[in-house]
């Protein structure tokens, strides 16, 4: 959706929520899984589609604590690089709608040679406004697909 007249408070709205959207991948960039956590609220609800948007939730979780070994499974890479692509927000007073495209590179080594895991991500998420923060309300994450291959050193 194109927008002619945007208000600044929608202008702040939006660009609160892609700072918001753009943490959570810089947390999981650093593996800082607190950080990564205080972006949800309490009451979450994170679901994981590992075979694209047709398919069975592979993961359901409700709250906030139960994200701990969703962002601890990270640790099993060497280091990973997530670039976040276009994203479309529907604004509805302190809440919000929206997906997010996002390119994750994951490294590590197997066998002693270095391999690197690279997923298309789409993100549905929903968001919340609560004491004048975004966040993320409940997130669905789906795996379009993946690829991997020999990584150089």
């Amino acid at each position: 959706m194109i927008h002619i007249e945007i208000t600044h408070a929608e202008q702040a709205d939006r660009l609160a929520i892609r700072e918001l959207i753009d943490a959570y991948a810089h947390c999981a960039d650093r593996r800082d899984a607190e950080g990564q956590k205080s972006l949800f609220t309490d009451d979450t609800h994170f679901v994981v589609y590992m075979e694209g948007e047709r398919s069975t939730p592979t993961q359901a979780l409700d709250g906030r604590e139960a994200l701990t070994p969703v962002f601890a499974a990270l640790n099993t890479y060497e280091t990973t690089m997530h670039f976040n692509g276009q994203s479309t927000v529907e604004l509805a007073g302190d809440r919000a709608t929206g997906e997010t495209y996002c390119i994750a590179h994951h490294l590590f080594t197997t066998d002693g040679k270095r391999q690197l895991m690279v997923a298309f991500l789409r993100y549905h998420d929903t968001f919340v406004k609560r004491d004048g923060t975004w966040l993320f309300a409940a997130r669905e994450l789906y795996v379009d697909w993946t690829e991997t291959r020999a990584s150089q050193p």
